[in-house]
C-alpha cells in the first residue's frame, strides 16, 4: 500500500538538523512519503547560518505544481519563506490545494539568525495564516507577528487569540522558551488542548520547530483530527529532543530516527 503523501515547502539546512532535511527525516520516521519544494539554500551548521540564498518564485511554483499535479498530496507543511513574494506565492498555491496545511512561520533560526524579511511579516499575517489549518509559531514568532510578548504560561491564551485573529483554523502556541515544563497551547478559539512534557536537560535541540510541524502534517495526512495529530507530534518531538546528540562545536540536532529504534553512537 502507498504511504500517506506529505509535502514540505521550506529551506535547506546543509547541516541536516532543520529545514527540508529535518522534515523529510520526520516524514520517513512517521511512515509517510515525504516530498519537497525548496524555497532557499542555506550554508548552515551547528554554530549558525553563514549564508542564505532565496530561490526565485517561479522555481518554487514549478516544484510545487510538479509534485501536486502528478503525485498528489495529503498534507503540506511550510517552513522558511524569506520574502513577501515567496510568502504570497506559497499562500496562493496552498489556497488552491485540497489538503490541510501546517504553517510554521519561521522567523529566526535556533541561533538567532533572521530567516524572514521584516517586509514579509504583513504577507504572513494577511496571506499565509488565513490558509493554515494549523499555525505553529514559537514565542519569538508570536511577538513578531502580533506584538504579544509571552512571559508566562498565563499569557499563552492571549497569544493564541491574537494569532487566531489572522485566520488560521487552529494555532499551536509553543511555550518551549518559557521556564518549567514544556507547555504548548492548541486552540481553535472554542476548545483548548494543553500539551505538557517535562523539560529535558539536553541543549541539542536544533530543528525542533521544523520537526514538530512536519510531525503534525504527517498525522493530518493519515486522517487524524487536529488535536490527535498535534498530541502525537508532541510525543514524537519530545522523544527526538531526549535523543538529541552533539554535532560540530555548537548546538546539535534532535534525533529524528529515535522512534525507529536507532541508537546513536
Amino acid at each position: 500500500m502507498r504511504p500517506p503523501l506529505v509535502l514540505t515547502v521550506a529551506g535547506s539546512d546543509s547541516g541536516g538538523g532543520a529545514g527540508v532535511q529535518a522534515d523529510l527525516k520526520t516524514m520517513l520516521a512517521l511512515g509517510t512519503h515525504g516530498m519537497s519544494v525548496l524555497t532557499a539554500v542555506t550554508a548552515q551548521n551547528s554554530l549558525g547560518v553563514q549564508g542564505a540564498w532565496e530561490l526565485p518564485a517561479d522555481a518554487v511554483r514549478a516544484q510545487y505544481r510538479s509534485v501536486v499535479d502528478d503525485i498528489g498530496v495529503q498534507a503540506v507543511k511550510t517552513g522558511m519563506l524569506s520574502s513577501a513574494e515567496l510568502v504570497e506565492t506559497v499562500a496562493g498555491l496552498l489556497a488552491g490545494t485540497d489538503a490541510p496545511a501546517v504553517v510554521d512561520p519561521v522567523g529566526v533560526s535556533k541561533h538567532g539568525d533572521s530567516l524572514l524579511a521584516a517586509s514579509a511579516l504583513d504577507s504572513v499575517r494577511t496571506k499565509l495564516l488565513p490558509v493554515a489549518t494549523v499555525a505553529t509559531p514559537n514565542l519569538d514568532e508570536v511577538a513578531q507577528l502580533t506584538g504579544v510578548r509571552v512571559e508566562s504560561e498565563s499569557d499563552l491564551r492571549r497569544a493564541a487569540a491574537a494569532l487566531l485573529d489572522h485566520g488560521p483554523r487552529w494555532v499551536l502556541i509553543k511555550g518551549g522558551h518559557l521556564s518549567g515544563d514544556a507547555v504548548d497551547l492548541l486552540t481553535d478559539g472554542s476548545e483548548e488542548h494543553w500539551l505538557r512534557a517535562p523539560r529535558l536537560d539536553n541543549r541539542h535541540t536544533h530543528g525542533t520547530g521544523c520537526t514538530l510541524a512536519s510531525a503534525v502534517a504527517c498525522g493530518l495526512a493519515k486522517g487524524l483530527p487536529v488535536p490527535e495529530a498535534v498530541t502525537a507530534a508532541k510525543e514524537y518531538v519530545t522523544g527526538a529532543i531526549r535523543a538529541g546528540f552533539a554535532l560540530g562545536d555548537g548546538i546539535g540536532p534532535v534525533d529524528h530516527g529515535w522512534a525507529l529504534g536507532r541508537e546513536t553512537a
